[in-house]
This record gives structure tokens, C-alpha cells and sequence, in this order.
């Protein structure tokens, strides 16, 4: 017998008038004091609700401890790509310090100068992106990678295996293992 049963019977036996000029409540206490199968009944029935409600206790502590952890993983990873779009804007001024350094001719005393001034630069600022684990994504010589870089242009050679970055337009760049800025790049295939 469920629960709602139960509750049904009890109800309308409350709902019977008393006999004997009876008052509900010594009906109650009477039929209490006879008790043949009652106690027994609502032994039962609380067992049953005891175990509904330890297993309803299991998933509420364990839908607490996902919340938790995925509350936790959330704050971890805002500390750690929280420079994820100021790092991407960053990576434009290395990519104007490198075009520098590559137009600057070195056989002209009076950009000599200038040229050591512009490299120190791009070495420190490279030296700073590192330590906040900015990595740079030169693949020149490996094999592409769709998750790491972005092909250009596919241009037959013999000489390297197919599917191998040939040349790379600009750098990508990550953060903490994370994409940031696919390296654009020049990909060998087959003749």
C-alpha cells in the first residue's frame, strides 16, 4: 500500500463521525491503544520514506559537489585565460617589431643602431609574454596542424613530405596551451 493510500484511509477515518458521542481525538487514542496492524503500518512507511530520503540526500550532495567543482574549474580558468584578448592585441606590436628588424639593412652604419635598439626590444618583449606562458607557434618544418595553424595557400614540392608547413606569414601565439592566434602558413603537397 503507498503512502498516498495510507493518507487516504487515515483521512477518511478522520472524516467518520465518532461513535458513542466520542470526541476525534479518544477516538484516535482508542484505536491507538488497540493497535493491531497500525504501528506496524507506519513503521513501513517511514522506512520507506527514510530511504527516499537519504537517496534524495546522495544526489543533492553530489549535484553540490559538481556545482563545486565546476565552480572551481570556472574561477581556474579565468585566472588563467583572463589575458587572453589583451595577449591577443599584444601580439600585433611583436609582429610590427619583427617586420622592423627585417626591413632595417645591416650594412648601413646609421641603422645599426636603430636595428640593435629594435631587436632588444622584441627580445624583451618576448622575455614578458613568456613569463605570463605566452608561447610562439613558428611551425616552419613541421607538419601542419589544423588546431595550430591556418593554411594560406597549398604549393607543390618535391622536396618536402605533403601536408608540411613550407612558409609562415605570421606567428600564432598561445596562451597557457591555448590557441590565442593560429600561425598562418604555406603548406607543401604532392606534385
Amino acid at each position: 500500500m503507498s503512502t498516498k493510500d495510507q493518507h487516504n484511509d487515515i483521512t477518511t477515518e478522520e472524516q467518520q463521525p465518532a461513535d458513542d458521542g466520542q470526541t476525534q481525538e479518544q477516538q484516535a487514542e482508542t484505536e491507538a491503544g488497540d493497535g493491531a496492524g497500525t504501528p506496524q503500518l507506519s513503521v513501513e512507511t517511514l522506512q520507506e520514506e527514510v530511504a527516499a530520503l537519504k537517496e534524495q540526500l546522495l544526489l543533492v550532495h553530489a549535484d553540490m559537489q559538481n556545482l563545486r567543482r565546476r565552480a572551481e574549474r570556472d574561477v581556474e580558468n579565468a585566472h588563467k585565460y583572463a589575458l587572453d584578448k589583451f595577449v591577443g592585441d599584444l601580439v600585433t606590436v611583436v609582429d610590427n617589431l619583427e617586420r622592423a628588424t627585417a626591413a632595417i639593412d645591416p650594412e648601413v652604419k646609421e641603422m645599426t643602431a636603430l636595428g640593435e635598439g629594435v631587436q632588444l626590444t622584441l627580445k624583451n618583449f618576448l622575455d614578458v609574454l613568456r613569463r605570463f606562458n605566452v608561447e610562439q607557434v613558428d611551425p616552419r618544418g613541421e607538419p601542419f596542424d589544423p588546431d595550430k595553424h591556418q593554411a594560406m595557400t597549398m604549393v607543390p614540392n618535391s622536396e618536402l613530405a605533403p601536408n608540411t608547413v613550407m612558409e609562415v606569414f605570421q606567428k600564432g601565439y598561445l596562451l597557457n596551451g591555448r590557441l590565442v592566434r593560429p600561425a598562418m602558413v604555406v603548406v607543401s603537397k604532392a606534385e
